[in-house]
This record gives C-alpha cells, sequence and structure tokens, in this order.
C-alpha cells in the first residue's frame, strides 16, 4: 500500500505523523471518508456511519497542536462490528428481528477505543447474529470483497474484514466463536487476531459466550498489539475477562523466532480439506520461520474430533438464539440460521454436556502440547475466499469443510490466533496462515506473527488501485 494515502497508512504511521504536526486527524478522516464514498457502494462494509466522526477528529486535531492527546490512539480512524453496543447507535446483529432504538452505553472495547483517542467511523457488517462464514446477512445483504467483488469476505466479521482491506480506517474490531475474524482476514489480507479468551473484555456476552472473542483486525501485526493495548483492558461488566496487567503488548514484538520450537499442525482431532494453494502458503510460512531461526517440525496434538465438539456448542447457542425470536419474526431470520437450530434444538442436556468436557479435554491435551512447543503453525481456510452470491447449503457440514474446519478448535482450547498473509494465489486472491500460542501468550502469538510478516516482505498494495 502506498506511503503517501492517509487512508492507506498504519495507525502507528498516523500517530508519528500526528506528533510532528505533518498530518491532521482531520486530514487522515478526509481521506478515509473519500474511499468510503468512492468504494463503498460496492463493497458494502457498514451497517452505520458516525455523523459526528469528522467533528472528533477536529477536538483530536486541536488536541495534538495543544500537544496533549488523549491517548495513543488519538485521532485514529476506527470501526466497531454490529454486533457490540456504539452508545447512541442500534446494535441490530445482521437482523431484521433485532431492536432498533439505540443503545446507552458503550461496550467494554468501543469504551476502550474511546479511551485512547480512537474515532469511531462507523459500524461494520456482520452476518446475522455472527452464525456463519459467507459474508451477507438478512438486515444488509452481501458485504463484498475488495480484492474482487464476486468473491464473500468471509465472516462473520465481513465489513471488518472488507474496511480493513479496502482503507477504511486503520483499526477495526471484530469478534470471533469459530474464526469470524481470522476467515474474513485472511479472505481480505489482512490481519486477524483473535486474544485468549477473556483478554478483551465483553458485554453484554452473546450467543457463543463461552467460546467467543473480540479482537483487532488491522493491516499490520504492530497495529493489531497496538490495539489490543487500548482494548484489553479489564471491565468490572464482564465477570469472565482477564485480569488487567496492562502491559504494552508491542514490547519484545520485534524479537523474531530464532530457537523457538514452532509445530506444523495438521490435525485438529480431523483433517481438515486445504487446497494446494493453501498448502503452498503453509509450506511458504514453515520455510520462512525456519530461515529466521526456528526449529518447526511437523507434529500432532492428539485432539478428539473437534468438528464433534464445536458443533455441539454451535448448534446449541443457535437453537437457544432462535428460540428467544418471538415466533411471530422467524420468517425473518436467514433461513440457514433456522435450519442449525431445528436439528438442534433437541439435543439432550448430557449430550452437551459430554461436548463440554471433550471441549476441556481438547484444552488439556494442547496445554500440555506447548510445554514442548511455543508456538502452532496452521492453515487459516481450507480455500481463498469463495463466491459472495452463493447459497448457504447444509450449513453443518459446511461449517466444518468449506467454513471454520482451521479456525473453531482455537476457539474451544481458548487459546491467541493470527492470520498471517503469505500472498496472492493465481487468481489474485490473498491467502494466509494461522500462527497460534499457548493459553494467555498473546505476546508470543504477536511476536511470531510479526517475525513472519517481516520476512515475508509482502509488497505494498491496494487492492482498490485496480
Amino acid at each position: 500500500m502506498t506511503a503517501t494515502d492517509p487512508a492507506l497508512m498504519d495507525a502507528e504511521t498516523l500517530i508519528a505523523l500526528y506528533a510532528r504536526r505533518a498530518l491532521s486527524p482531520v486530514e487522515a478522516l478526509k481521506a478515509v471518508m473519500e474511499r468510503v464514498a468512492r468504494y463503498n457502494p460496492a463493497i458494502n462494509a457498514f451497517a452505520a456511519m458516525n455523523p459526528n466522526a469528522l467533528r472528533q477528529a477536529g477536538e483530536s486535531e486541536a488536541r495534538w497542536a495543544a500537544g496533549r492527546p488523549i491517548g495513543p490512539l488519538d485521532g485514529v480512524p476506527a470501526t466497531v462490528k454490529d454486533v457490540l453496543n456504539l452508545a447512541g447507535f442500534p446494535t441490530r446483529r445482521g437482523s431484521r428481528t433485532t431492536d432498533p432504538r439505540p443503545q446507552a452505553e458503550d461496550a467494554p472495547v468501543v469504551l476502550g477505543l474511546k479511551s485512547a483517542g480512537a474515532v469511531i467511523l462507523g459500524k461494520t457488517t456482520t452476518t446475522e447474529f455472527g452464525w456463519k462464514t459467507p459474508g451477507d446477512c438478512p438486515l444488509h445483504g452481501i458485504t463484498r470483497n475488495p480484492w474482487n467483488n464476486r468473491r464473500t469476505t468471509g465472516g462473520s466479521s465481513s465489513g471488518a474484514g472488507a474496511a480493513a482491506s479496502a482503507g477504511f480506517g486503520a483499526l477495526h474490531v471484530g469478534t470471533d466463536a469459530g474464526g469470524s475474524i481470522r476467515i474474513p482476514a485472511a479472505f481480505c489480507g489482512v490481519v486477524g487476531f483473535k486474544p485468549s479468551y477473556g483478554r478483551v473484555p465483553q458485554w453484554p456476552h452473546g450467543a457463543f459466550s463461552s467460546v467467543s472473542c473480540a479482537g483487532p483486525m488491522t493491516r499490520t501485526v504492530r497495529d493489531a498489539a497496538l490495539m489490543l493495548n487500548a482494548i484489553g483492558r479489564a471491565d468490572a461488566r464482564d465477570p469472565l475477562c482477564l485480569p488487567d496487567d496492562a502491559r504494552e503488548w508491542r514490547a519484545g514484538i520485534e524479537d523474531g523466532v530464532r530457537g523457538m520450537r514452532i509445530a506444523l499442525v495438521r490435525r485438529w482431532g480431523f483433517e481438515p480439506l486445504l487446497d494446494a494453494d493453501g498448502e503452498a502458503a503453509l509450506q511458504r510460512a514453515a520455510e520462512t520461520l525456519r530461515a529466521e531461526g526456528a526449529l518447526v517440525e511437523e507434529a500432532d496434538p492428539g485432539l478428539p474430533d473437534t468438528r464433534q465438539v464445536f458443533g455441539r456448542v454451535w448448534g446449541v447457542a443457535l437453537a437457544k438464539l432462535v428460540a428467544s425470536v418471538p415466533e411471530a419474526q422467524r420468517g425473518d431470520l436467514d433461513s440457514g440460521l433456522e435450519e442449525v437450530a431445528r436439528r438442534e434444538s433437541g439435543l439432550p442436556a448430557t449430550e452437551f454436556l459430554v461436548a463440554d468436557a471433550m471441549r476441556v479435554e481438547a484444552a488439556h491435551r494442547m496445554a500440555m502440547f506447548h510445554l514442548k512447543y511455543d508456538l502452532v503453525l496452521t492453515a487459516a481456510t481450507p480455500t481463498a475466499a469463495f463466491a459472495a452470491d452463493q447459497p448457504t447449503i447444509r450449513p453443518t457440514e459446511a461449517l466444518w469443510r468449506d467454513w471454520a474446519p482451521w479456525t473453531f478448535a482455537q476457539n474451544l482450547t481458548r487459546q491467541p490466533a493470527i492470520t498471517v498473509t503469505t500472498g496472492l494465489d493465481e487468481h489474485g486472491m490473498p491467502r494466509a496462515v494461522q500462527v497460534v500460542a499457548g493459553q494467555g501468550r498473546d505476546d508470543l502469538c504477536l511476536r511470531g506473527a510479526r517475525a513472519l510478516e517481516r520476512a515475508l516482505e509482502m509488497p505494498e498494495t491496494d487492492p482498490l488501485a485496480a
């Protein structure tokens, strides 16, 4: 991406320019808004725009002029996925069945961004209630990939992935219950970081409370760490969040992987599909990390079949969600969501408890695995982004075959995982891999991803330049 267009600059660059008075937050926001006006009609990344964003950028500009920025992100354009509360805006979750009235208070992650000075540009689209990977929803329609508008962005953080890729701001909040940050990041050629469970506080908790995380979607690994500084602060509203250690997540991020033991993992209790381009991306990443001084070897953590575990967690959550919608409104729901809910609504409690026990077993085995291996390298998606307009058929099967077979295991084990783009395939679409660390070792996850990103030296590219 060009270093001269403020809309395509990363957050660290913007902050450095603001500090030198070489660029103002108003100039940066106007550059972003011009791109949104020009390209968003074809991409459809936004559920709502913030009419006060320009005024807020002006307030940031005044603070910088006075030498008193309120935080480390002051004036950086950011977006929030429309499953999280943004005060003064409704939270529609991609559904016609939700309340259109504005919310009274900010979600913890939004409060973190605002406290650091970020300018919220708007709310980004999501699949309905975040339930699936194809990037469409009944309320806002299809969100399209900036690299090719005929392809999907992936989901459920569809708008955040598109916005990050298209230059609609530097920082974007997604949520991830089975890959919903990492899949659209991989499909759209950006960085998607699912932190350790509880690292980023959430309130209110959604349907996938036991596995879901909020996290950064950015154009660089360093920006993801910078953003985590702001959003990874404990909030009393969330009883499940981790204690606030107030650390700087960029500390040590450039230390590399020399001497690390890295497991290349192909099985998550079953063998996920991976096409030839995905295999090439995985091999390129492994060779790159070896060249950086890491010991990379294939290994199997010996997990139970995570399809069986996640399928129950996902299905029961959706059944509960659909049951909470008034019967008169259920015809407005995504038909695939209803299909999964029907299949899982009669699941005996004993079967769900068995699945949850298997989830804990999987987390235990991964904890033991990380006594030997510092990091795991694995694929991110089975293919590149598929067609945006294709119908959702047999969603339960699609979940573990086409959508999230490489990503949902890390939600079950609650480990941090991050996607890094390795290049473009022969059709000009991004491919990516995942770097995974042990639970709580978000620092190692970011460090390994940064080493890979730095060594790959990806060319700066604007997907919308053509």
